[in-house]
């Protein structure tokens, strides 16, 4: 029953309980997209992340310095109940779509996912150019 009431304590916190939401709904998640899905700061994320871990609803796996999360498999039939209604009964909660339309422009350094658009993108210095003359012109 212990491990019942931790796993129950984990989702308690309603921070941790969106990121229960959005790892049930896709396969895995880095820390920075998480954060900006739910627009909260990195190393908070990473906080919660460790205390789910701890309990073993998540896993993690390190990709240079960007670290990768995934719900865990389910143990017992109470966690296999758990993630059905993670991934269907929460998904539609406003606060969870509001998420995951975040989650869908998120961006990633280490997946490169997002495309930085071309008006967005600085100049390219003139070719031929020292390094300093070229950051002084002007268009």
């Amino acid at each position: 029953m212990q491990n019942e009431a931790t796993i129950f304590k984990v989702l308690s916190d309603p921070t941790r309980l969106r990121l229960a939401v959005l790892l049930s709904l896709h396969t895995e998640i880095c820390v920075c997209e998480l954060a900006q899905a739910i627009s909260v700061p990195d190393f908070k994320i990473s906080r919660h992340l460790s205390i789910m871990r701890a309990a073993g609803l998540v896993e993690a796996r390190r990709e240079g310095t960007w670290m990768f999360y995934r719900l865990s498999a389910a143990r017992t039939p109470l966690e296999e109940r758990l993630l059905e209604c993670l991934r269907e009964c929460m998904a539609g909660h406003p606060t969870v779509q509001s998420d995951l339309k975040r989650l869908s422009i998120a961006t990633c350094e280490q997946r490169g996912k997002k495309e930085i658009p071309p008006h967005e993108k600085p100049e390219e210095p003139t070719p031929g150019l020292p390094a300093a003359e070229a950051a002084m012109q002007t268009p």
